[in-house]
């Protein structure tokens, strides 16, 4: 969907901004930029929709350089979110959701729609909403709109730099979440600057963690955690976060153990004994079966924190979880499985727990 080959940029003053930079965004993938300042993120970024021209190397989207797309057409398939939130102070939030939508020559009762479905997405009543200015909004409010204002002309990629850093900490883990879910709804392709390890971590498919302009590992948020390529990346990761703090997905187990595929469901082949979790074309969640028959479970998302997974399984007698994202079976956890990470990442100094 989005690729740099080798983009640099270099500004008259001689700083090296970006260097060789390569990353691939696949359709429907969110990727994080992460990494300390000045290390490249947001000038990445701003090159998708032409904001910043590379000095050399490429940008594709959909396998066509975007220098040969007009302006217009490339921006108008880019939404854009900013952590200046840059809501039109004079227009309404309707006005202001329905600005490129009008650009692009929609008819009204299309924009009307498409205002009324966004709003709804984001939890905000139309009714209540649509006439009021962006002053009579809270700062998380105001964000909720700059983020539909980008995806109101339905485009295929969203560009979020550090949009929710501003806000304070309780209206950033809303707007966290508000974001996985819309993904499940809309599956955007989504590149998402921040400076927090945490969000990058929470909101990634992939994350690319930068330095001096480079790109010094592009992984899974569990493969970056898990094995970090060199000490940069472990430093930078760190030990800020206590292991209660980390993701499910980050430890799910993977390996198939507690899977089996719909085509041997299908046929039959169902261990008459144990939990599994039933896995279909492309790794979608089929259900479950306990003991050789169906039945229905809980299941885990793949976002919450281990400490808030320990209190959903200790509250269930379910033993085995499938750990899902959207419609898709990333994998399971049990309790045997977070005790165990626990356990090998803390460690006892003088009679006291602390982090490894």
């Amino acid at each position: 969907m989005i690729e740099f080959n080798q983009a640099t940029k270099i500004y008259p003053d001689g700083t090296e901004a970006l260097k060789n930079f390569s990353l691939k965004v696949e359709k429907g993938e969110i990727v994080t930029l992460i990494g300390p300042s000045g290390c490249g993120k947001t000038t990445s970024l701003k090159m998708i929709n032409r904001l910043i021209e590379p000095t050399s190397g490429t940008i594709y989207i959909n396998d066509e350089p975007i220098n040969d797309l007009k302006m217009h057409e490339l921006r108008w398939n880019i939404g854009y979110v900013l952590q200046q939130i840059a809501l039109f102070p004079h227009m309404t939030i309707e006005e202001n959701v329905s600005v490129v939508p009008e650009m692009k020559k929609w008819k009204k009762n299309k924009v009307r729609e498409r205002t009324e479905e966004l709003l709804h997405m984001v939890g905000l009543e139309p009714d209540q909403y649509r006439k009021r200015m962006p002053g009579e909004l809270s700062g998380g409010q105001q964000q909720r709109i700059g983020v539909i204002r980008a995806l109101a002309a339905d485009p295929d990629i969203i560009l979020m730099d550090e949009p929710f850093s501003a806000l304070d900490p309780i209206s950033r883990e809303q707007l966290q979440k508000d974001i996985q879910n819309l993904q499940k709804e809309i599956q955007k392709t989504i590149v998402f600057v921040t400076h927090d390890m945490d969000e990058a971590l929470a909101l990634g498919d992939k994350v690319c963690l930068m330095k001096d302009g480079e790109a010094v590992q592009i992984d899974t948020p569990q493969q970056l955690i898990l094995h970090p390529k060199n000490s940069f990346v472990k430093d930078f990761i760190g030990e800020r976060k206590s292991p209660w703090q980390t993701m499910v997905d980050i430890i799910a187990d993977r390996t198939g153990t507690h899977v089996i595929s719909k085509a041997d469901y299908d046929e039959g082949n169902i261990p008459e004994s144990g939990f599994y979790a039933v896995a279909g074309e492309e790794d979608t969640f089929a259900g479950t079966i306990n003991n050789g028959n169906s039945v229905a479970a809980a299941t885990l998302d793949n976002n919450p924190t281990l400490y808030k997974a320990t209190e959903i399984i200790e509250a269930s007698n379910q033993h085995v979880f499938p750990v899902v994202k959207g419609s898709k079976l990333i994998g399971t956890i049990t309790y045997k499985d977070i005790v165990e990470f626990l356990r090998k990442n803390t460690k006892m100094e003088n009679g006291v727990i602390t982090h490894e």
